[in-house]
């Protein structure tokens, strides 16, 4: 089983979605994904709670959580939303960065753009891996 983190700064928002889409697209028996931040907030952004509600994905048990070195060593994978240098350096663990815009004070228009950026970014991820789901 491989495990995937999605970690941004607040975990509030892009790495919320692309952990989401991540559970969505990926074969749960060969990989998973968690979500988390360096300095996490309170609660998800509204605006990515409402455009993923549009898409049939319901956020709102989701809380964001810290980006610690123990949480970070349990991963395969650190995927990287927007920059994050102060994320932990874990050993044998492979890493990208994606830029991505952060959804933080964006409207809907501006979150829903992001929104599917991120769901064609994390499919092309998936498949690039083998993870798909059985059909």
């Amino acid at each position: 089983m491989n495990t995937v983190i999605f970690a941004c700064t607040q975990n509030a928002g892009r790495s919320q979605i692309a952990a989401a889409f991540f559970n969505l697209l990926a074969d749960p028996a060969k990989a998973r994904a968690i979500s988390a931040g360096t300095q996490p907030a309170e609660r998800l952004h509204p605006e990515v709670l409402a455009t993923m509600k549009e898409m049939g994905v319901d956020l709102g048990d989701a809380k964001p959580q810290r980006l610690t070195p123990e949480l970070a060593k349990s991963a395969q994978i650190l995927v990287t939303l927007g920059g994050l240098p102060d994320a932990p350096a874990v050993a044998n663990q492979t890493r990208e960065d994606w830029p991505m815009e952060d959804t933080a004070g964006k409207s809907a228009a501006e979150v829903e753009k992001i929104r599917d950026m991120t769901a064609a970014i994390v499919s092309d991820f998936v498949n690039r891996h083998g993870w798909e789901r059985p059909q």
